[in-house]
């Protein structure tokens, strides 16, 4: 299926881009770690009904359990970090510059731990994303309010540091384990993270609108099957720093969706940046062509 492989990074990059929408839409009607594990809870019913469908294979003990390490980093980590730290009060353009560092500190993991080489025009683009991601962001920075505290600074950053070895984790230790399989196990090592922090720490809110029902429809459905399982497949296919970029788009297709939904300014600063932003996605994911071997040298 050469062009659906083809349509992957975009389509991967639309989807997860909806989950900051459906945040918007979920967090004034839930705690944060409360919405994280009924989502993940769904999740994981949602996959065990399918396993039986697809006829998905049973993972060996090993592979399991890295599955489920990944998922803490990746789901319970990462989106705990990210949704708490917003929850109290960190600035969206501060959160998002933090979780911009990602992509570069999975080069950085990718090369120490899983013995991937980046070469430097990977890393050009990989800078050229960043500073895109914070022109685009840059409209938003001036918002700096009280909620920018050690407490907050330090969520978004475990959280990007979280996602980071959560994604070289699933790339060494996971492979090609089956998908559904794999990504039950992941959100169990999610849901372990998010049901004993909401129970510690939480009050349980769960207040049930229209507007909740459907953003954890959405995320349960496009976020945590169609994105993950796009996420899976290209960490499988690709090297982790040059998925890792794809995340660089994120805040750029956001700003158009929040345009869009939510009459929220869009400058031409902003889409300057995008083209920034996208200009260093595709220094570090297009692939260079190899030179012709002549005949014969074979």
């Amino acid at each position: 299926m050469p062009d659906l492989a083809k349509a992957a990074p975009a389509l991967f990059v639309v989807l997860w881009s909806t989950g900051f929408i459906g945040a918007r839409y979920a967090m004034p009607w839930a705690e944060p770690f409360t919405f994280l594990w009924v989502r993940f809870a769904l999740s994981v019913g949602l996959l065990l009904l399918l396993i039986p469908v697809v006829g998905a294979r049973s993972l060996p003990p090993r592979i399991a359990f890295h599955s489920g390490v990944a998922g803490v980093l990746m789901h319970g980590i990462y989106l705990g970090g990210v949704f708490w730290a917003i929850r109290n009060g960190l600035p969206a353009g501060l959160a998002g510059l933090i979780i911009g560092l990602q992509p570069l500190l999975t080069a950085l993991m990718a090369g120490a731990f899983a013995g991937e080489r980046v070469d430097s025009r990977v890393w050009t683009g990989l800078f050229v994303g960043l500073a895109g991601v914070a022109i685009v962001l840059s409209p938003k920075l001036g918002a700096v309010t009280g909620g920018v505290t050690l407490a907050t600074i330090g969520a978004g950053l475990a959280a990007v540091i979280a996602m980071s070895a959560g994604t070289v984790w699933q790339k060494r230790f996971v492979g090609n384990a089956d998908l559904i399989s794999g990504t039950l196990y992941q959100y169990l090592g999610g849901w372990l993270v998010a049901f004993p922090v909401s129970l510690l720490f939480e009050r349980q809110q769960f207040v049930l609108t229209g507007e909740l029902v459907f953003a954890m429809i959405w995320l349960v459905l496009v976020l945590s099957l169609g994105a993950v399982f796009l996420l899976i497949l290209l960490i499988r296919k690709g090297a982790v720093a040059r998925v890792a970029s794809l995340f660089y788009l994120v805040p750029a297709v956001t700003a158009v969706m929040a345009w869009a939904l939510f009459g929220e300014t869009l400058t031409l600063v902003q889409i300057g940046g995008m083209a920034v932003t996208t200009l260093g996605v595709a220094l570090a994911t297009v692939s260079r062509p190899r030179p012709a071997v002549p005949p014969g040298s074979g």
